[in-house]
């Protein structure tokens, strides 16, 4: 992720999420499967509880960087936002074409990829030796410390910068976020809830991006 920041390039990232989405139903048989998550919900009302959850999250971690650093490189969405290369003066079409396209990939690549592994195998991994709270602490740091990937450590002006206290305000939102994630596996009683949690976060995330900035 830190190279592809640099290189503008994300072919490898999409590689990665779609190799972490397969390998569950080719290594796992079905009551793998089943012990990571990928069942039927026992509670459909959760997905759409989900889904609004995530939406509200992308919306105040919005307002929080808005608030705290408005349009600099120390606001997570503002950097983030960079790499999509939203051409100055795109007209409204161009622009809601190229914003359905990465709203679809961002709610379909990363959330698949990223529930299955850390809410679904580190999680129920951890889960075998100690008890499922701690399970979802162990995922949550490890999902939150990934992302200092996607902000913190920032490549600006062909330079590396680090950007203290905002990476710890974004990794402490990453870590809460993630807790939000299982609390919507949990509840829902399948893996999706956390997808469709997940995938209603990049979507709020991406559209603060293109519309809000």
């Amino acid at each position: 992720m830190l190279m592809a920041n640099a290189s503008g390039s994300y072919g490898a990232i999409g590689l990665v999420m779609v190799i972490s989405a397969i390998a569950p139903f080719v290594f796992l048989n079905r009551q793998g499967q089943k012990q990571i998550g990928i069942t039927k919900p026992i509670n459909y009302s959760w997905l759409l509880i989900a889904f609004a959850m995530g939406l509200m999250a992308s919306i105040l971690l919005y307002v929080l960087g808005q608030s705290l650093y408005g349009n600099g490189y120390q606001n997570w969405y503002h950097y983030i936002g960079k790499s999509y290369k939203i051409p100055i003066g795109i007209g409204a079409r161009d622009k809601a074409i190229l914003f359905a396209i990465m709203a679809f990939t961002g709610m379909v690549f990363g959330p698949i990829g990223e529930e299955l592994f850390f809410r679904g195998i580190v999680h129920s991994s951890f889960e075998r030796s100690i008890d499922q709270k701690n399970a979802s602490i162990v995922d949550g740091a490890a999902f939150a410390l990934t992302h200092i990937s996607h902000f913190g450590l920032v490549f600006i002006n062909n330079k590396w910068s680090f950007f203290t206290t905002p990476t710890i305000i974004w990794v402490t939102s990453m870590f809460l976020l993630s807790l939000l994630f299982f609390a919507c596996r949990k509840y829902s009683g399948s893996i999706l809830g956390a997808i469709i949690c997940h995938s209603a976060f990049n979507l709020g995330m991406i559209y603060c991006i293109f519309y809000a900035l």
